[in-house]
């Protein structure tokens, strides 16, 4: 077995091991969404781009040499060794936005492409890798705290069996939007809030109308 047939096994076993999937990995490395299968399936390209073996190899955390990467030689000992990279994790970017003014339907869930973060941050926000992703949020009735266009991530895993005060992405009769939950006195009983007060609330709602998509834990916007 050659080296190239070696690190498509890698390659596959850490796919799988992760949880990852070809598609996602393909647009990591800014290739097209079958790049990674036909690799590993066909043996095309026979071995990877230096340069997209090593975002993988960062990403997955691993040698280089692992993926087919030539063994360097060791550094003479009045070289200082650079620090290894941390590992990074691609979460979706989904090609929707959650609304944060009148509402907008849900109606495309396809990744649109992925955003890197650092695997160590995301373990210190607390979350699986596999279970967020990032939205759009449209609208300003969550201003000042959400903005029109700002992207946010969202925990999957933090939904209405675990819910209290925060923001929430939400579906309210079939429309995706994202709002501040605001716990009420009587027992699974909760209010949808809008931060900007320009904008309606909806007081003691009935959690049988509503399916909470997951909390908000992290937010980013383009400055101006």
């Amino acid at each position: 077995m050659d080296e190239a047939q070696h690190a498509r096994i890698a390659l596959e076993r850490l796919i799988v091991e992760r949880g990852e999937n070809y598609a996602d990995l393909s647009r990591l490395i800014g290739r097209n969404p079958a790049y990674i299968q036909q690799f590993i399936k066909r043996g095309t390209p026979r071995k990877l781009d230096e340069e997209d073996r090593r975002v993988l190899a960062r990403y997955f955390g691993v040698p280089e040499r692992m993926l087919g990467g030539v063994v360097a030689p060791e550094p003479a000992q009045s070289t200082p060794r650079m620090r290894p990279v941390p590992a990074v994790v691609a979460v979706p970017r989904l090609a929707l936005g959650a609304s944060a003014g009148l509402g907008s339907l849900d109606d495309d869930e396809r990744a649109a492409g992925v955003m890197a973060f650092d695997a160590r941050w995301l373990r210190h926000l607390g979350v699986r890798p596999q279970r967020v992703s990032i939205i759009r949020v449209d609208g300003e009735s969550m201003a000042p705290t959400l903005n029109d266009g700002d992207d946010i991530m969202v925990d999957h895993d933090d939904d209405a069996t675990r819910l209290r005060d925060g923001v929430y992405v939400l579906r309210l009769d079939g429309v995706l939007m994202v709002k501040r939950i605001a716990m009420g006195p009587r027992r699974g009983g909760f209010s949808v809030v809008s931060d900007n007060p320009h904008y309606p609330d909806w007081a003691d709602i009935d959690p049988a109308l509503v399916d909470i998509v997951g909390r908000v834990v992290w937010s980013g916007r383009r400055l101006h």
